[in-house]
């Protein structure tokens, strides 16, 4: 908790760096980072990937990932067409009605990681709500898009799509360059300097939510340990500083879990990150008692929540978390895939502050005022009176001078 606090200077400095240097000499500065940070020639690979391979791709996936991805999305998109605004009209009182329009932004772009692999759910999770909301402009950016990727892609109709990444993607979502299209609003998590790039950028281009190192907490004093261990392992592996942690008033169940987290451990290759944030980023903490874990759970407001024993009673003191698995056959990575809910999520304690990626961060709700010469007439006297209370005689006016 106390390394929430601290600043990430050194990301800061660079995608500093890189941000300004493609925000002023554009595509020349793009091209050069990635060929740098990513080893991608741009000028022979092309920036963006042709329609036509996208849709080829999919020849060269097995019919089984594909219809998992179709399930993912379908699910996704039931859950952000149950999320998103409505419109409505309120007769507020004689003559005065207020209307709420529900329009979508007009051009968003999608961040998708790709360092060991392609994220293809954060393609799922982002895209959906998007054309649930009715967006009409999309652009995603992957710095190595494979197959199923691509494929993923097809299934979901999504056209756009840039080889870039990193902080340099970001500042060209931002502010556009002569090949990439400014966009309204930048969506997807990164690491540490795509979240430096997107909060750096977000004066000029909004984002969705800063989406840091992925944290995963099982509060329970009683449960499967092995089930537990899995959980925590599923969400450490997903970075070197991700963190996982037991919450357990039990001595006995915390002893079972750190067992069972070390068998399970060996059953992964050295090069799975969870080898190493489980240990630089992990934790078992045992708490005096339920009141103290849920108020530590409060305090922390962690990414994922896991409850799988007494989850009901428990759900009713946790009030700050990015999403909740109730009951014990609630794997944490069924939501990262295809339960239908979001798995871009608040970290670093945002979770306090919002809640996670929505049908809802796709549109923007405008406000219509219809007031006739009844409301005028209802509401003229107090407007006037509010209006020299703060000393501005034209607005005042406004109101005498319709009489």
């Amino acid at each position: 908790m106390r390394a929430r606090q601290e600043r990430d200077a050194e990301a800061e400095r660079i995608a500093s760096e890189i941000v300004d240097d493609v925000r002023r000499r554009g595509d020349a500065a793009l091209f050069a980072w990635v060929k740098k940070l990513d080893g991608v020639d741009l000028r022979r690979e092309g920036l963006w990937v042709r329609e036509n391979k996208i849709l080829a791709t999919r020849k060269q996936v097995s019919a089984e990932f594909l219809r998992a991805v179709e399930h993912a999305a379908r699910n996704a998109r039931r859950v952000a067409d149950k999320q998103l605004p409505k419109s409505w009209t309120l007769a507020v009182e004689p003559g005065v009605r207020i209307s709420q329009m529900v329009r979508p932004i007009e051009s968003i772009g999608c961040y998708v990681p790709g360092g060991r692999h392609a994220l293809v759910s954060t393609l799922v999770m982002t895209v959906v709500p998007a054309q649930v909301a009715g967006v009409p402009q999309i652009q995603v950016v992957c710095p190595r898009p494979n197959a199923e990727f691509l494929a993923t892609a097809g299934v979901l109709g999504v056209k756009r799509i840039a080889r870039i990444g990193g902080a340099q993607a970001i500042a060209a979502l931002a502010y556009g360059t002569k090949g990439v299209p400014r966009v309204e609003k930048i969506f997807g998590p990164g690491n540490r300097f795509v979240t430096a790039a997107k909060q750096l950028v977000s004066t000029d281009c909004a984002i969705d939510l800063p989406a840091g190192p992925t944290e995963a907490i099982v509060l329970a004093s009683r449960g499967n340990p092995r089930w537990i261990a899995a959980d925590l392992l599923a969400q450490a592996e997903h970075a070197p500083d991700a963190g996982s942690f037991l919450v357990t008033t039990s001595i006995a169940l915390a002893r079972q879990v750190q067992d069972a987290v070390g068998v399970q451990l060996k059953q992964y290759p050295s090069s799975n990150p969870a080898h190493i944030s489980i240990r630089r980023a992990g934790a078992i903490l045992v708490a005096s008692s339920i009141g103290a874990a849920c108020e530590f759970v409060n305090r922390f407001a962690p990414e994922h929540l896991s409850l799988p024993e007494d989850e009901r009673k428990l759900l009713d003191q946790i009030a700050a978390a990015g999403t909740v698995f109730l009951g014990a056959w609630g794997a944490q990575a069924l939501g990262d895939y295809a339960s239908g809910s979001n798995h871009v999520l608040p970290t670093g304690g945002w979770a306090r502050r919002r809640g996670g990626l929505s049908a809802t961060d796709f549109v923007k709700c405008i406000s219509a005022q219809t007031i006739g010469r009844k409301g005028f007439t209802r509401l003229a006297d107090d407007v006037q009176t509010l209006a020299r209370a703060e000393g501005l005689l034209a607005h005042a006016n406004a109101m005498e001078i319709r009489r």
